[in-house]
């Protein structure tokens, strides 16, 4: 099975209707996290990622309902009941992205803002917010693929290990994504969806 995509652009608020059905269907470890935001509006991205999960599950698998997620050691999350499907999110200010795979996937996307060059030099020896975002996302997709955890993000850019791949993604203006594998090939077409498209998204026999 190629990398199957999907990425969502965020323009407006949920509204407390949208909001109280999303948090019913999200994993319990999630739930509380979210509970303890301070700033309620800064739920919207995860709660997206999560229902953006479930229509992907349903595209790709015809899956009715999200399966328990546990995490790893280090934070990854997986299916118990179904090792065999892999998947990954991702979210920034505006936008969401959910990566499955048959094999263990990384992705990530960000919005692109500013970063200070010091910054820049530093973290990426680059020297334009374009290409520093684009370093972030390998960075992130490659650590997130692996299971190695945030914390090998912050040192200098490897180079691929044997058999590892990384691919840029082509999604919305001002935001840069990418996707990460072993062996599994290239991603098939990014699946590009407004807000009103998939949050009024049901599930169908």
């Amino acid at each position: 099975m190629a990398i199957e995509i999907w990425t969502a652009r965020l323009d407006r608020a949920l509204t407390p209707e949208e909001e109280s059905a999303l948090m019913a269907a999200l994993p319990p470890q999630r739930l509380e996290r979210l509970e303890r935001l301070k700033q309620p509006e800064k739920r919207r991205e995860p709660l997206c990622a999560y229902l953006l999960l479930r229509r992907a599950l349903w595209e790709q698998y015809r899956w009715r309902d999200l399966p328990e997620i546990a995490l790893t050691s280090l934070g990854k999350p997986y299916f118990p009941a179904h090792p065999e499907v892999h998947f990954n999110l991702s979210h920034t200010a505006g936008a969401v992205l959910v990566a499955l795979s048959d094999r263990p996937v990384g992705a990530d996307i960000e919005h692109i803002r500013p970063v200070s060059q010091r910054a820049m030099r530093r973290l990426a020896d680059v020297t334009t917010e374009r290409a520093f975002f684009q370093s972030w996302v390998r960075r992130e997709a490659l650590a997130k693929r692996s299971g190695a955890g945030v914390g090998t993000m912050l040192s200098a850019e490897d180079p691929l290990q044997p058999g590892e791949q990384f691919y840029l993604l082509d999604t919305f203006p001002g935001y840069v994504a990418g996707v990460a594998t072993r062996g599994g090939g290239p991603p098939g077409q990014v699946k590009l969806y407004s807000m009103k498209e998939f949050t009024s998204y049901e599930s169908k026999e």
